[in-house]
């Protein structure tokens, strides 16, 4: 069972991991946009998925927070602790970023995060988990003596909309977020080295070769397979060109690994089963 977060990027890496195990011949289905980070992390522990894509840095700074580590090779041996393998990194590096319009940039000479201390009238639009995090917004503020007057807890995909509207000045992106090409805008330098890499792995259940052999040798399959430029090109394609996950991944493993079709899609009564699990699972959450 393959899970992925509420958000463009790890629906397409969940379509992704499942298109390598339906290829190896395993029984697999996706249970798309669960939740957040908690939700997902707390599936894969109670077993209730088996596979799901996140970035070292949510680890480290996140999930195992407390355990003050600093490499992969520190986070594989706590997660091992906890029945949970990881991957090699899939090949790219999608971090916190803060990025404002390229008018206002050029405007008030904008380039670096340490900038806007001397911009505090600017309108900033922040995603409420990175509001929330203890490696989002709370700790930036600290590291970088920011006193914004004009914050807004926002969803992602609302900011962008603000953005193009001109009623927000800056927001939160993720590094390969295909819509800072798209609304023009400029990414500040973290000139303070704040925000950690997120590599993009796979995790998953330690138990699930053993009952399903072959599937870590299927997931690692994507190790190294995408880089930024080509993560940011899948985004796109879902979020600005209308393609569906599924199809952009299709065309990804076929050009990729040579794996021709989608993953095999479940039938009605399968995704109304679905459904139902993900709702009483999340009344549960």
């Amino acid at each position: 069972m393959v899970g992925s977060k509420s958000f463009t990027e790890s629906v397409i890496i969940g379509e992704l991991a499942t298109g390598v195990l339906d290829a190896a011949g395993l029984p697999v289905e996706h249970r798309r946009a669960l939740g957040g980070t908690r939700i997902l992390w707390g599936a894969l522990l109670a077993g209730e998925i088996d596979v799901y894509g996140e970035y070292t840095g949510t680890l480290s700074e996140e999930i195992l927070s407390d355990q003050n580590l600093h490499t992969s090779g520190e986070i594989r041996v706590a997660l091992e602790s906890r029945g949970i393998a990881m991957s090699a990194p899939l090949g790219f590096n999608n971090t916190y970023a803060l990025a404002v319009r390229a008018e206002v940039a050029a405007s008030v000479g904008l380039s670096t995060i340490s900038d806007l201390v001397r911009h505090r009238d600017l309108r900033l639009g922040l995603t409420h988990e990175i509001l929330d995090r203890g490696d989002g917004w709370p700790g930036l503020v600290r590291r970088y003596g920011l006193a914004p007057r004009d914050v807004r807890g926002l969803d992602h995909d609302l900011a962008y909309k603000a953005i193009s509207s001109k009623q927000l000045d800056g927001m939160d992106v993720y590094t390969t977020d295909a819509e800072i090409a798209a609304y023009r805008l400029v990414v500040l330098d973290d000139d303070r080295g704040y925000f950690p890499r997120y590599d993009a792995v796979l995790l998953y259940r330690r138990d699930l070769e053993t009952r399903h052999p072959g599937a870590a040798a299927a997931l690692g399959r994507l190790a190294g397979r995408l880089d930024e430029a080509r993560m940011r090109q899948l985004n796109k394609a879902v979020k600005l060109d209308g393609r569906s996950e599924s199809s952009v991944a299709a065309g990804f493993l076929a050009e990729a690994l040579g794996i021709e079709g989608e993953p095999t899609r479940v039938g009605l009564w399968s995704r109304v089963a679905q459904r139902s699990f993900e709702h009483l699972f999340l009344v549960g959450v």
